[in-house]
């Protein structure tokens, strides 16, 4: 069974707890900047995720509980 993009986007945070932009989640998982936006979105409103501006940047941590 094929993981869901947020599914997916979940087990890269994971994987990097020093967190990641949107462009960088997009361009490792080879989905479009959209997409993983989207994903971020939903985990932001569930809470599962951190994130902190950096300049232009916002970093996305995976918040462990």
């Amino acid at each position: 069974m094929r993981k869901t993009k947020k599914e997916l986007v979940i087990s890269l945070l994971q994987k990097h707890p020093e967190g990641l932009t949107i462009n960088e989640i997009a361009s490792m998982l080879r989905i479009s900047r959209n997409t993983a936006s989207v994903a971020l979105a939903n985990l932001e409103g569930s809470e599962k995720i951190r994130i902190r501006p950096v300049g232009m940047a916002k970093l996305h941590y995976w918040i462990s509980k």
